[in-house]
Formats: structure tokens, C-alpha cells, sequence
């Protein structure tokens, strides 16, 4: 009897797992999940069916035994052999935990990580519209904090194969490769333009010439450059739109977006109002601009339609190049040392920044972009991510007190949304345009100084990053003259981490990448544009500090007719009394003896 039983306990071992026997030798019982439970045979019972039942119930309940057996028995064809179970069982259970922890996390940290379903429909319906074979769905929206290790703005986990450049190719009815045809472009002079090393030297070392002219609607107007001689540059009286090079589609939609500012006899003429005319024109030259004439109430509307326009028209030059080059790539073999002619990137994708200092301009910024794009044609453009951009962009008016009364200027710039951090990628291919998109996915940054300085962070902090401002080819600052009542110091910390080296590669394929960029000279071929309501010395150390551009920097200096002391309602006397110093330190001293 004793033999049977210790035989029987030998089986038992042999047919246990090392779980169960680890638990049979803690607890010295097996675990209640194995037990076998020992049950008698039920009798069977015999039930009769009345003739008058219906066969079909046979037959219905003998298809879905089948059907029941075949799922089974599927099921078991699926299941793994009981030994592979044992050396996997501890790989799954900290594979389990693992994943659980990252779905905590992404619920607790991530809180944009929904899409909406406008989002979802718009991103299948670009799936059937793109050129690319399989498109492997990747997302990423702008996270908090910034960093580097963040899975949203530095990386995309969704419609990255339809926004990006290396896996797309020109389309044949797009019109892009017509930058490439006229080589008295001012965007192909610009970037094709190779600049030598002593040229670098020399213009560190020596002082900028300069030349005065005026404008009939700019003024005065003070030309410089460092890099070359200047010439007399003065604006034609009438403008063809061909003559500007302007990429499709934006000959056909930009008469329509800017009717709103033409008026009378000009509306048939000309595509643009006299400002805006003398501006785009030094704007399309890639010259560095400083106009501190624009006001919220007289031009403000007028300057943000034409610098929207030559950003718009740059990454649609620059992306057009790209995706070219990217069907001539693949169409022949290239042999050893033929890459040289597809140099056609940064070191990063980014090419244009925006700064813009309330939330309210941002909008206005996309919504121009999309009626850019778009015009009053019939096929519509996708944006995706758009309902929550404009929920989160946008502004209620009920919540405006009703009985707020301030001034007209005041009312003209505080104006909708005012929150002052933000940023924004825009990534923009033939006719889709992608809000929230990663920042080393984007085309475009629209953000505000505030935004940008959580990003970049200082020195000594482990989560910054600013390898994003590194291949920037067109900085625009609006209203600047906000900044000095925010926090300046951001801006001049943006502007001192503008055009540095990269970091990290972030997947760059260095075969494309301009020379100028590897050479770390990006910063002389950064065209910046700042806009403001006066002349403060601050700006004016910004803009000869900091634009470096080879191409020449234009700044319009009118000096003021009627002073605005004489516009103060209660007149005061005011003495101006002389005090003699031997140096700048002793007036000081002199000051306080007086």
C-alpha cells in the first residue's frame, strides 16, 4: 500500500510545473488552482423530444457544436508546450509589469495624447490620397515639458511616413520642381550661394558698409552688409506675380486672401498694398528687416498677410526641392561622389520660426497658412489635429467682461486668446498641413518666447534641448515691443542658441545636408525679419548683435516729426540743467553733487 502511494506521489511530481512544485514545497499543498477535483459520473439521462419538434433546432445546435469544436481546437493549435511556458514565465511577468507601468504613465503625463475624430478621418482620408506605398502610422503630439526623452515632440508616433520628406516624392501635377527650372530665384541664389572662409574672417574683422535711401512708403531706409557691395535697390512701380517666384499655389490664392486690404483702382492692379509691396520685396531678396512702424490698429494685419506669405512660400520652395531631388534619387543609380548635387537640407528639418507673443496671433498665423494653401479651389486641404487646435487657440467671447472698457489699442492687441506659453509644429506636404507635429517632424515653429525658453532650458539642467533652432532659415519676431513687457531675456536667450551645432544626429542623412550647414555657417544664411511699434536700443542690439545675414541687412530709420512730449495733456515745466564730467564713471559723482 505504501509502494502505490509513493508511486503515485512520483507521478504526481513528474506531471507538476516548477510553479506548482514550488508552491507544494512552501505551503506543502498544491495550489487551489490545480487541484483535481474528483466528481462521480453523472448518470445519463435520456430526454425524448415530442414529434412535434423542429428539426432545424437539431441541425442549428449540431453547426454551432462544430463550430465550437473547431474554435477549440484552433485555440489549442495556438497554445504554447507547457516546458516553453516554464522558461518564459518570469520574461512575461516583467513584460506585463513594464507595460502596465507605461500605460500609468502615459495616462498620468501625457494629456494630449487623444485624437479627435475630425483627426482620425482626415489622416484615412490622406491615406488614400498619398503617393506613399504602406504608410506606417506613427504620433506624437507637444508635451509639456520639452525634453529630449519626451515621446511627443522630439519623436512621431503616427502620419509620420505621409509628412516625411525621405519617403515622399514630388507629384507630377504639383508644380514644385519649378524652382528648380529658374535658376534667378531668389530662394535658389540664397541657398546655392557658397560662401569661403576668408570671406567668414573678413567680415568678422571688418565694419559693415552702409547706404541711406528712401522709399516712397518705408522712408528711410539704411542698407548694410558685410559681405558684399552694396547696390541701389529700388522698388518698381508695378509688380507681376510671376516675376516673384512665387511657388503654387499661392499665385492663385494670395489675391483672394489679401482682398480684404485692397481697395479702389489697386484691387485690379496690384496684388498688394504699398507696404506690403516694399516689404515683400526686401523680404524676397532674403535680406535681414527691421520695420519698427508696425501698429495693432494702422498695419498690423497688413505686415502679418506678407510675412505669412514669404514663410509659406520658402517651405513650399524648400520642400519641393527635397521631394525632387527624391525622384531623381530613386529614378538613376547614383554612382561614388554623385550625392553632392542632392544637398538640399538642414541638419534638421525645421526651417522656419515664428514668434509670436499671445495665442490669438498663433491662430491667426495657421488660418492664414491654410487659406494660403487652399484659396477658393475645390479640393480642400487636410489639416489634421485642426478641431483641437482651434479649441485650444481659440477664445470665448462670453467670457470677456462685457462692461471692460479700455483703450482702442489696448482692445487691438489683447485681442482673444492671451495666454502667453505655447508652442506649435506645423509640418506642411503638398496639400496636407499637420498641427501638433513634432518639432524635428515640422517645417514650422510658431511659438512664444516663454514657450521656447521651457524647451531650451539653462545651463546646468538635464531636460533641454535646443538642436531644433539649429537649421533655421527664417526667423520672424512679431511685435517685439510686447516682449520688453514680458521678459525680455528670453529673446535674447532664443537668440543665443539660434543656429548652434546639433547634439545628437536625429536621423539626418548627412548625403543631403548643405555644406554651409556642416560648416556651421547656418547662421549667415538665417534671414531675420522683426517687426515692433517703436525703436528701443534693446531691439536695435538684437538686430545688429545677431543678424549676420550675407545677404544684407535693411532697417527703417525714420526720425520722428512731432515728439511725444507734446502730446501730454497737463503741461509741465521741464529744466535741463548742464553738469561737467571728465569721463562717462564721474557723471555719476557729478550727478549726485548737483
Amino acid at each position: 500500500m505504501g509502494k502505490r502511494r509513493s508511486r503515485g506521489r512520483s507521478q504526481l511530481l513528474s506531471t507538476m510545473t516548477k510553479k506548482q512544485k514550488k508552491h507544494l514545497r512552501d505551503f506543502g499543498e498544491e495550489h487551489p488552482f490545480y487541484d483535481r477535483v474528483s466528481k462521480k459520473e453523472a448518470k445519463p439521462q435520456i430526454c425524448q423530444l415530442s414529434e412535434s419538434s423542429d428539426t432545424s433546432h437539431s441541425e442549428s445546435e449540431s453547426e454551432e457544436e462544430q463550430e465550437h469544436i473547431s474554435g477549440y481546437h484552433k485555440l489549442l493549435a495556438t497554445l504554447k508546450n507547457v516546458s516553453e511556458e516554464e522558461d518564459e514565465e518570469e520574461e512575461e511577468e516583467e513584460d506585463d509589469s513594464a507595460v502596465a507601468d507605461e500605460e500609468m504613465n502615459d495616462e498620468d503625463g501625457d494629456e494630449d495624447v487623444h485624437v479627435e475624430e475630425e483627426t482620425v478621418e482626415s489622416a484615412e482620408t490622406h491615406e488614400r490620397m498619398s503617393p506613399v506605398d504602406d504608410p506606417k502610422e506613427k504620433d506624437g503630439e507637444e508635451p509639456p515639458d520639452g525634453s529630449q526623452k519626451s515621446p511627443e515632440e522630439f519623436t512621431d508616433a503616427k502620419h509620420e511616413s505621409l509628412f516625411s520628406l525621405e519617403t515622399n516624392f514630388l507629384e507630377e501635377d504639383g508644380g514644385g520642381s519649378s524652382s528648380q527650372r529658374a535658376p534667378q530665384d531668389p530662394f535658389q541664389q540664397h541657398v546655392n550661394r557658397e560662401l569661403k572662409e576668408e570671406e567668414i574672417q573678413a567680415a568678422a574683422s571688418s565694419s559693415p558698409t552702409t547706404q541711406q535711401l528712401k522709399w516712397p512708403i518705408l522712408g528711410q531706409l539704411v542698407f548694410s552688409s558685410k559681405f558684399q557691395k552694396m547696390e541701389t535697390f529700388k522698388p518698381p512701380k508695378d509688380i507681376d506675380l510671376k516675376s516673384l517666384h512665387l511657388q503654387k499655389p499661392l499665385e492663385s490664392t494670395w489675391k483672394k486672401t489679401n482682398s480684404q486690404f485692397l481697395s479702389g483702382p489697386q484691387k485690379s492692379n496690384s496684388p498688394f498694398t504699398p507696404l506690403q509691396k516694399e516689404l515683400f520685396l526686401i523680404m524676397n531678396s532674403y535680406r535681414d528687416l527691421f520695420y519698427p512702424e508696425r501698429t495693432a490698429l494702422k498695419n498690423g494685419e497688413e505686415v502679418r498677410h506678407v510675412y505669412c506669405l514669404h514663410a509659406i512660400n520658402h517651405v513650399l520652395k524648400a520642400n519641393a526641392q527635397v521631394l525632387a531631388n527624391n525622384s531623381r534619387r530613386r529614378s538613376q543609380k547614383l554612382g561614388v561622389g554623385e550625392d553632392d548635387d542632392f544637398r538640399d537640407q538642414g541638419l534638421t528639418r525645421p526651417k522656419v520660426l515664428i514668434v509670436v507673443p499671445f495665442r490669438e496671433a498663433a491662430l491667426r498665423v495657421v488660418q492664414l497658412f491654410i487659406s494660403l494653401l487652399e484659396g477658393d479651389s475645390k479640393k480642400k486641404i487636410i489639416v489634421s489635429n485642426k478641431k483641437r487646435f482651434q479649441g485650444e487657440y481659440g477664445s470665448d467671447p462670453e467670457e470677456r467682461p462685457p462692461n471692460l472698457k479700455r483703450p482702442e489699442d489696448y482692445e487691438a492687441v489683447f485681442v482673444g486668446n492671451i495666454d502667453d506659453h505655447f508652442r506649435i509644429g506645423v509640418a506642411i506636404l503638398q496639400r496636407s498641413i499637420r498641427l501638433y507635429a513634432p518639432f524635428y517632424s515640422s517645417d514650422i515653429l510658431i511659438a512664444s518666447p516663454l514657450g521656447l525658453r521651457t524647451i531650451i532650458g539653462g545651463e546646468g539642467e538635464k531636460k533641454r534641448d535646443f538642436d531644433f533652432l539649429s537649421s533655421i532659415e527664417l526667423l520672424i519676431i512679431d511685435q517685439a515691443d510686447i516682449y520688453l513687457m514680458q521678459n525680455w531675456e528670453h529673446v535674447l536667450h532664443l537668440m543665443n542658441h539660434m543656429n548652434l551645432l546639433p547634439l545628437d544626429s536625429h536621423g539626418v542623412d548627412f548625403s543631403r545636408v548643405r555644406m554651409w550647414s556642416l560648416n556651421n555657417w547656418a547662421k549667415y544664411y538665417r534671414q531675420t525679419l522683426l517687426f515692433g511699434a517703436l525703436q528701443d536700443a534693446q531691439i536695435n542690439s538684437v538686430f545688429n548683435k545677431h543678424c549676420v545675414n550675407a545677404q544684407g541687412q535693411v532697417a527703417v530709420r525714420n526720425v520722428p516729426v512731432t515728439g511725444s512730449i507734446s502730446h501730454v495733456l497737463v503741461q509741465l515745466p521741464h529744466v535741463f540743467q548742464r553738469m561737467d564730467a571728465q569721463d562717462l564713471p564721474s557723471v555719476i559723482d557729478a550727478r549726485r553733487k548737483s
